[in-house]
């Protein structure tokens, strides 16, 4: 798991610095399309994956002190927040469609909608890590091998919310 997150990383930083990279070239495009984003959509999101991340940490915890019920419980909180920052998403990208704004309007919007689209798919894939190990939790069966799991998926699980809080940072605040 440790290899893909790193891996996973690796390959958002790339992304990070290309987006760094070609905003200093054109900052005045770059301004302007930042500010037509919704700083409230960014930030409803953001505090939705803090949540979430509390949630699995705590769901950890719980496992941990073989607390299954509690366990599920906490993963499933964390799922909502999960499926909050999809629905979220998906309004925020309607906004912007039903404005005349894609994927080809100009670069700021390209790799808004690349960088944001691949995180989401990222958001996807961990809701499903989170159904399995809510399921895992339910059964309330806490060995050494069981809480790896759980711990496993926690970290993906983190990695997608350290991803957000970065590109949140690149795409709607930093000036």
């Amino acid at each position: 798991m440790w290899v893909f997150i790193l891996g996973d990383m690796l390959i958002f930083a790339l992304f990070f610095v290309v987006f760094v990279y070609y905003r200093a070239h054109d900052v005045p495009l770059f301004s302007h399309s930042q500010s037509t984003l919704s700083q409230g959509f960014g930030a409803f999101n953001t505090f939705l994956m803090l949540t979430s991340s509390w949630f699995v940490a705590l769901a950890i915890q719980a496992a941990r002190s073989n607390l299954g019920k509690l366990s599920a419980r906490l993963f499933a909180l964390a799922f909502l927040c999960g499926f909050g920052f999809v629905v979220i998403k998906f309004f925020e990208y309607s906004e912007k469609i039903h404005a005349g704004i894609t994927l080809t309007t100009n670069d700021f919007y390209m790799y808004y909608f690349v960088f944001t689209g691949i995180h989401l798919m990222h958001v996807l894939i961990g809701m499903g890590v989170l159904a399995f190990l809510w399921s895992t939790s339910r059964r309330g069966v806490f060995n050494e091998k069981n809480i790896n799991v759980l711990e496993s998926g926690a970290s993906f699980w983190h990695l997608v919310d350290i991803l957000w809080i970065v590109l949140f940072a690149l795409l709607y605040l930093i000036k």
